[in-house]
């Protein structure tokens, strides 16, 4: 009972209370997004025909569980992680690969898993799982990834995984595994210049296969394959030009940004955005849930809801520094991608800056998955913090 005393004071409280002001703030916004009740009947999502408070009924479940992951993380000693990497990672391909085979679709693309009345995305859990194999894997690396050659076992161990996500498939969890690779890779002592030079020829290589499949499909009646959906493709290259499509691929975004446009300084209010109550914006609890931000809270509402998740980011930052350990390290960094990435993107998607992904805002957006696999994240990175040091007994 001493030794546990002991360690609670090691918690990093303000990362706790950063974590529980972000959920209360969302649930604010999630009730705000899914009032009318005819919104929801609109639109093919998973919380469709389900009535506003039921949303945010689930949502509070959702927390709940998500808690206790967090307990349970922050309870286990993070060095035991490294015990089961192996029975982990084969757990991830089995959960990816069976979506391929008994999945539910939604949106376009097969996710989620149904066992009863429960649905969840095993996408979601597998980034946290990735980020625990995968530091694992680099810990004897460490220092020693300064060659092209070093680096090609790092890929192949995320390709795996990374392979069965695509082919789901689902590019906003694809971009961040590769987020996590390469922000853990450069954790592990990676030299920044080859990693910059392979992100930026990754790009570069990308962009040239898009425009070459489109080329020849509109030049020669045949295109190259290219492993993404037509709606995949329609969505990176809308964004540069939304109101081209202004009643179609354009429309998510053009929505979104009137919504924050509306918001002005101090936004119009709590159930007070036409463009959320005017069933403009879609599937705004999920993905677009930024944007009912800007509306009814304006830009004070979504500084403050940055300035939340940079000092979330910060502290974790801080922890990631004085790790006691490279396998806490790396673990750290690997949840610090995964969180920036993600909030970067959504926020980047909604005010049209980034192509629409389908990646949500961690801990903001609704959904069980996500949030689950976020707050276990941050019960892993508090975990790190509560055991830096030895507890003198």
């Amino acid at each position: 009972m001493f030794t546990q005393s002991r360690m609670l004071k090691k918690i990093d409280y303000t990362i706790l209370f950063t974590v529980i002001i972000i959920i209360a703030y969302s649930l604010i916004v999630i009730y705000s997004a899914t009032k009318p009740a005819e919104l929801l009947s609109m639109v093919d999502s998973p919380v469709v025909n389900q009535a506003p408070l039921g949303v945010f009924k689930k949502q509070v479940l959702n927390i709940m569980l998500g808690f206790v992951a967090m307990a349970v993380l922050l309870y286990l000693h993070y060095e035991n992680l490294s015990k089961h990497v192996k029975f982990l990672y084969v757990l991830n391909l089995l959960m990816l690969a069976s979506v391929l085979f008994m999945g539910h679709s939604a949106l376009g693309a097969t996710r989620w898993i149904e066992i009863g009345p429960f649905r969840f995305q095993p996408s979601e859990f597998a980034k946290l799982i990735i980020i625990i194999c995968f530091a694992a894997f680099l810990v004897p690396r460490v220092g020693k990834l300064n060659r092209m050659r070093d680096l090609v076992p790092c890929f192949a161990f995320i390709a795996l995984p990374l392979g069965l996500i695509v082919k789901q498939p689902d590019l906003g969890t694809s971009l961040v595994f590769l987020a996590i690779m390469f922000g853990m890779l450069f954790a592990a002592g990676a030299r920044p210049l080859l990693l910059i030079s392979l992100i930026t020829g990754g790009l570069g290589a990308a962009s040239l296969w898009i425009w070459g499949h489109f080329w020849l499909l509109a030049n020669r009646g045949f295109n190259l394959w290219i492993p993404l959906k037509d709606y995949q493709l329609e969505r990176l290259l809308i964004f540069i030009d939304p109101w081209k499509d202004p009643l179609g691929d354009g429309y998510h975004v053009i929505q979104s940004q009137i919504a924050i446009g509306q918001g002005g300084l101090f936004g119009r209010g709590l159930f007070q955005g036409s463009q959320t109550h005017g069933n403009f914006l879609p599937i705004q609890e999920t993905d677009f849930i930024f944007s009912v931000v800007g509306e009814e809270f304006g830009f004070v509402g979504a500084i403050f809801l940055l300035a939340l998740f940079f000092t979330l980011i910060y502290r974790c930052t801080y922890i990631a520094v004085n790790a006691k350990d490279d396998f806490g390290y790396l673990l750290t960094v690997g949840v610090i991608s995964m969180i920036t990435f993600h909030v970067l993107v959504n926020i980047g998607m909604t005010t049209g800056v980034m192509p629409v992904t389908g990646i949500p805002l961690p801990m903001f957006s609704y959904g069980g998955s996500n949030m689950i696999t976020n707050l276990a994240a941050i019960g892993m990175v508090l975990n790190i913090n509560m055991r830096r040091q030895k507890i003198l007994f």
